[in-house]
């Protein structure tokens, strides 16, 4: 069973980094993951961010590509600007199936991404004959852009053992999420101990792995609340918790409300 957010209408759609926190911080600094590619394109401010397990810092002109259904989070401040770019038609156009990061130095290539931003957006507001066609070849015109900038200036950390189990654990969490499987037992699927994931989470991003496990279910579970009507016992079972009241007690200790109080909160 997969409960995934909805597909953006349209092949391409841009969100302003600001935007995305909307409803909390949450939105952005848990882990989750999106049925479709995501671009973040950072132009002020700086923090952490963390893709399959591995965090790393970010700053101005720093381009982000996740691809589809790979947990990732990061810290946005109100001094983050940027823009998100999800790929609804992405197919065609050649994206990566891996994540990457990349450091954008050269300002003339800092401009070519800028507008080509700026022409995309344009296009989404406005209302002219063959709107998707052009929305679709602008987007790949960002992904020609991103695949020439990934030869020339990625910034890729070496893939030592650490960082290929965690990205495993993570890639295993998105395909397991609504099992209510443990730690141990992601540990026993990849044939190592619950103690060395844990020490190889910390390793690649400061966290253990029951936290990597718990935040992202806590987003998934909070998503489910405000975009669902399903009552709480079901979004209790669609995560695999074995009751309500384990889930509810589960719930409150990471947010500090109750799943009810959270959906009524941010339903008044």
């Amino acid at each position: 069973m997969s409960i995934l957010p909805a597909a953006p209408v349209g092949p391409v759609r841009l969100a302003p980094m600001q935007r995305l926190t909307v409803g909390g911080r949450w939105r952005t600094e848990a882990m989750r993951s999106y049925r479709m590619p995501v671009l973040y394109w950072f132009t002020r401010g700086q923090g952490r961010i963390t893709v399959a397990g591995l965090t790393r810092g970010y700053g101005p002109h720093n381009a982000v590509y996740v691809p589809p259904r790979t947990m990732h989070g990061f810290e946005v401040s109100t001094q983050v600007y940027g823009t998100a770019v999800f790929f609804n038609e992405a197919e065609e156009l050649g994206l990566a199936k891996e994540s990457y990061h990349l450091r954008i130095r050269d300002v003339r290539k800092q401009a070519e991404i800028t507008g080509l931003l700026e022409s995309l957006q344009r296009e989404i507001d406005d209302e002219r004959p063959m709107k998707n066609r052009a929305i679709a070849h602008y987007g790949g015109l960002l992904s020609v852009w991103l695949d020439r900038q990934r030869f020339e200036a990625e910034d890729k950390p070496d893939d030592s053992a650490a960082r290929a189990l965690v990205r495993r654990y993570t890639e295993a969490i998105e395909e397991q999420l609504y099992t209510g499987q443990s730690v141990g037992d992601y540990a026993e699927t990849l044939g190592v101990t619950a103690t060395h994931l844990s020490r190889v989470c910390n390793q690649t991003c400061g966290r253990p792995a029951s936290e990597l496990l718990a935040d992202r279910l806590t987003f998934e579970a909070r998503r489910l609340l405000l975009d669902t009507s399903l009552p709480v016992k079901r979004v209790a079972e669609v995560l695999g918790y074995n009751s309500a009241a384990y889930f509810t007690r589960a719930f409150h200790n990471r947010t500090g409300q109750t799943p009810t109080e959270f959906r009524d909160a941010r339903r008044v």
